[in-house]
């Protein structure tokens, strides 16, 4: 869905005013041209990709940080005001919620709503394992679901056309261009994923319900949907016991949270860990990938964990 909001012209001057006396730097995100501002990681990248060399696109959530507990500088705020499109996800990163809310004058694309609204027979790939589909209520991850980011690129894309009409049939393009990547990803875990050994996969927290709601997978995490929250003694002991239940080979830990109780789990039960990253951001490790290769790094330990053939 994509809204249009009132900038606060008190609230902008006191952040121009704060940045100025701050003497950060840096040109206003719209300086010279069409302006995008992407909050975290996954929707910088649509933004790049459906921007070409259109538009500029910046990421809110530097390289290494932690999406969840981000923190607006005054200079980050100006630069949301004055962008011609916004893109984030309400309820990820309540910093951006409030910035949002109070100063965007430009498009603002929703992706919750965005990718809520993708056409029923785009929502599952053929079931063949009779699994009971993921409660997906609360869990923010929707790009680990291709189809589901293929909708943001289009509505990106859109909005991008309205704010740039000269350069409109090229930002439909590129978005059609990425919107054909992401199908041929999905194309690929689905087949990937359709015969394996196992089709449970512990997790560090909640972060690929909509994986594996899109795969037929069952996810089960030590923490919930936040990464920082601390799993009770009762839920360790059951998720001891669902390991050695159900075979499982590997507990998952990821890039920007801490492995520590995911490696403590599995020393428990004897089982090894791998990493497999939710890509809410860029680490100082992975900062030379991008969503693509890190999908298919997850695609390769997710077959190897589950004994897919």
């Amino acid at each position: 869905m994509v809204r249009m909001l009132k900038m606060s012209v008190t609230c902008l001057g006191a952040v121009l005013s704060g940045c100025l006396l701050s003497g950060c730097g840096g040109a206003p995100a719209g300086a010279g041209g069409t302006s995008v501002v992407a909050a975290f990681y996954p929707f910088a990248y649509v933004a790049d990709r459906v921007a070409g060399a259109h538009a500029s696109v910046t990421n809110l959530t530097s390289t290494g940080a932690e999406p969840h507990d981000l923190e607006l500088a005054p200079q980050q705020v100006a630069e949301l005001a004055q962008a011609d499109v916004v893109i984030y996800e309400p309820g990820f990163q309540p910093a951006v919620d409030d910035a949002v809310e109070e100063n965007a004058e430009g498009t603002v694309v929703e992706v919750t709503d965005v990718a809520g609204a993708i056409a029923p027979e785009d929502e599952h790939v053929a079931d063949t394992h009779g699994h009971d589909h993921t409660d997906l209520a609360g869990d923010p991850h929707l790009w680990q679901n291709p189809v589901k980011l293929a909708a943001v690129a289009r509505e990106v894309a859109g909005a991008l056309a309205r704010a740039d009409r000269d350069h409109a049939a090229g930002y439909r393009r590129n978005a059609g261009r990425l919107s054909r990547d992401l199908r041929a990803l999905d194309r690929e875990y689905a087949r990937g994923l359709a015969d394996c050994e196992r089709r449970t996969v512990v997790t560090s927290h909640a972060a690929f319900g909509h994986l594996a709601d899109r795969y037929g997978l069952q996810m089960v995490p030590i923490a919930g949907v936040s990464p920082d929250a601390e799993p009770s003694p009762g839920r360790l002991a059951e998720l001891q016991r669902l390991v050695t239940q159900r075979g499982v080979t590997t507990v998952f830990t990821e890039t920007l949270a801490s492995p520590a109780l995911a490696r403590t789990l599995a020393d428990e039960v004897g089982v090894r860990t791998a990493v497999l990253d939710p890509i809410e951001g860029l680490s100082d490790a992975t900062a030379d990938e991008d969503y693509f290769s890190l999908m298919r790094s997850n695609l390769r330990a997710l077959r190897r964990a589950n004994g897919c053939s």
